[in-house]
């Protein structure tokens, strides 16, 4: 019981309930206690109406007056003449005097305590003011034990319907919260439970249904939460397809193109001057296809090969860049625009930074082929101190926001329609196989720049290397 909500409400409501009983059995013993002495004063006062009829009553008549009233003595002061108006012996000494003719209400809860605490019986004297102007003071003795069994018997009726008050009331309240409450909590509870059997399944999904706010809240929140993860498990599974299903293409791919490279070989001996003059070319790009598929097989196993470090000059692998991107931009209004000092070198992988700056120069035309406006790419590279700087500026549209928070997350930082989002992915990776960094510069309706930082010393990320 006191592990449950509604179990500890029940049991809190009926200590409350009691404790705010005391706080009412107290002043209310008081009141009752007043009550009884002042419907002794009325009697004793209707009892001496029979001596003022006549002066002399009977002595039996006189004793069953006083028994009836419950007193010993009854006095009277009428006129400024204080008279006995009943009396019979008394059994022992008054010891306590109390008067009600205008008692302050801490006063009658002290004398009720008082009577309720003392034992056995005890003679006091009591007074008051007489009903309907009947005398200026009326004074009674009485014994207390009447008085305090009364009390006591008044106490337990009190807690006794204190009692039953507090159980029903209880009862209710433990009612109300399993309804309200625990049983939605139940629900909340039972919604995770199935939910948490099968995460992929949208239909374990809850529905928010509690009528009170806070649950409603907690319920929608739960509702989002389980949404967004039940997308996110979607999204890997099918990015874990994808994954699957793209080493299977490039694996094939790859036996395609080594195929292709044979015959490539066969036609280089050709004395034709046009394709001597484009066989090397041809050779290259099937070479760098191969080893893109080899690279996303490796992708695929989160393997990427380590770079195979040397010195590299970059005006080199640019101009195959700019080769390569020139005829794929066709009769498009885009010029190619090349910085690069002959004398540069850099030390890196050159298929590896091949790789890189193609992707970038690539994105950087297409961004521009879809605009429609056309415009200039430009490779510039400088050498500071501690590393080597390649720009790769296009004068474009820029990059949307969704672009630039997504950058370089898989098959989420697209830009291009159908493009897959894994190219800058890789590219950023290779960057940091070589120990530097790829970043997004700057980009605006003036255009975008990227920029790729080679260190000059040999350091080599742990991650990229497997």
């Amino acid at each position: 019981m006191l592990s449950t909500l509604s179990g500890r409400f029940l049991i809190l409501t009926v200590v409350f309930v009691m404790l705010a009983e005391v706080f009412i059995f107290v002043p209310s013993v008081a009141r009752f206690r007043a009550d009884y002495l002042d419907a002794r004063l009325e009697r004793a006062q209707i009892a001496s109406l029979a001596l003022l009829a006549d002066d002399m009553i009977d002595p039996a008549l006189e004793a069953e007056l006083l028994q009836n009233a419950g007193v010993f003595n009854v006095v009277l002061r009428r006129d400024q003449i204080r008279q006995l108006m009943l009396s019979s012996d008394i059994p022992s000494p008054i010891v306590a005097t109390y008067d009600l003719r205008d008692p302050g209400p801490w006063t009658l809860i002290r004398d009720a305590m008082m009577t309720l605490v003392r034992p056995g019986d005890s003679i006091v004297r009591v007074i008051g003011d007489p009903v309907r102007e009947g005398g200026e003071l009326i004074e009674v003795t009485m014994a207390t034990a009447p008085l305090r069994q009364a009390m006591i018997e008044y106490g337990l009726r009190v807690l006794v319907l204190s009692a039953v008050i507090s159980i029903v009331t209880a009862l209710l309240l433990f009612l109300a919260v399993r309804r309200f409450l625990v049983v939605p909590i139940q629900g909340v509870v039972a919604a995770m439970q199935s939910y948490s059997q099968a995460p992929e399944d949208a239909r374990r999904i809850i529905e928010p249904s509690a009528g009170v706010r806070e649950l409603r809240a907690a319920e929608e929140a739960l509702q989002s939460l389980q949404t967004q993860l039940t997308g996110a498990l979607r999204q890997k599974e099918r990015l874990a397809q994808l994954g699957s299903g793209v080493a299977k293409v490039s694996h094939d791919l790859r036996n395609v193109l080594t195929t292709s490279q044979l015959f490539a070989d066969r036609i280089e001996m050709s004395k034709d001057p046009t394709v001597a003059r484009m066989v090397p070319k041809l050779l290259n790009s099937i070479r760098r296809a191969v080893s893109i598929c080899e690279g996303v097989l490796a992708f695929g196993r989160a393997d990427e090969p380590p770079p195979a470090l040397s010195l590299v000059p970059l005006s080199g692998v640019v101009a195959d860049v700019i080769d390569g991107e020139r005829l794929a931009a066709g009769d498009a209004a885009i010029s190619f625009a090349e910085d690069v000092s002959p004398a540069m070198v850099v030390r890196a992988d050159p298929e590896q930074l091949f790789r890189v700056i193609a992707n970038l120069v690539r994105n950087a035309r297409q961004a521009l082929q879809a605009s429609g406006k056309g415009g200039e790419i430009c490779v510039a590279g400088r050498d500071e101190d501690a590393a080597w700087v390649i720009h790769v500026r296009d004068t474009g549209p820029g990059l949307p926001a969704r672009a630039q928070e997504n950058l370089f997350r898989p098959f989420q930082g697209g830009v291009t329609k159908g493009g897959s989002g894994l190219g800058l992915v890789i590219a950023a990776e290779l960057v940091r196989g070589h120990g530097g960094t790829l970043g997004l510069l700057d980009t605006g309706p003036e255009g975008t720049t990227f920029e790729i930082r080679l260190p000059k010393q040999l350091v080599i990320s742990e991650g990229a290397l497997g």
